[in-house]
């Protein structure tokens, strides 16, 4: 029981919780088609703008489909993938992978494949599994994150840590969420869809609901680099 003179038990209390749900968010791929209730949203949405921003401009637009316009938005992703349509990110993505980040990346992708039971080579499961990015895992609702491209990175690095804050109030609520960068290879083409200004620059989308905890591939977890593989200490 705290004495209520230092607050030192409520801190301890407040780190539990905040460590519980950090490390219970993960990335889901398979969702259950019951939407989110709107109150449960709006709670979300209003721990989410609490994110911190440069100069506090907060320059996150947010786009969130439900019903059948998250049908309509699937309908036509998928329709652009299966065309075989240019990307065109608003962002440049990767130029290429070097270690350790390919040896992550490939990690994370073999422990995908298996939990589905993929083989390693076959490009045509690959493509299939691949397609799921854009049918968005069967979610009932897709986020969609942009900036002002006056802002320049530094409109996509606030939005950056809003996605996170939004994906940690989601987990808070019992709501499952994936963010996905392969969204944004077709900017164009979702700004016109959702007859977005000009300006706006797509930087991701999160792909939200409720987890299908029946489905192999929600039950990996991927590994996290120990602290000294991240962080530098310089004392003198």
């Amino acid at each position: 029981m705290s004495d209520g003179m230092d607050g030192k038990d409520n801190n301890v209390e407040d780190a539990a919780a905040l460590e519980r749900i950090i490390k219970g968010r993960w990335s889901c791929r398979a969702f259950r088609p019951e939407p989110v209730a709107d109150a449960t949203l709006t709670a979300i949405l209003t721990l989410a703008q609490h994110t911190a921003s440069w100069n506090n401009v907060q320059p996150w637009h947010v786009t969130i489909t439900r019903g059948a316009a998250t049908e309509r938005f699937r309908q036509m992703m998928v329709a652009r993938v299966i065309a075989g349509a240019a990307p065109e990110p608003d962002f440049p993505f990767p130029r290429e992978y070097r270690e350790p980040y390919q040896a992550r990346r490939r990690a994370c992708g073999f422990q995908l494949y298996d939990a589905v039971g993929i083989a390693r080579g076959d490009k045509e499961a690959y493509q299939r599994q691949s397609l799921r990015n854009f049918e968005f895992f069967d979610a009932p609702h897709v986020a969609l994150i942009a900036t002002d491209e006056a802002l320049g990175p530094y409109g996509a690095v606030d939005c950056g840590a809003y996605v996170t804050q939004f994906m940690l109030a989601a987990r808070a609520h019992g709501v499952a969420t994936i963010a996905q960068a392969a969204l944004a290879l077709h900017s164009g083409a979702i700004r016109a869809h959702f007859t977005m200004p000009d300006t706006w620059r797509i930087v991701c989308g999160i792909s939200f609901g409720y987890a299908d905890p029946a489905h192999p591939i929600n039950g990996y977890r991927t590994p996290r680099a120990a602290i000294d593989e991240a962080v530098r200490f310089v004392d003198a």
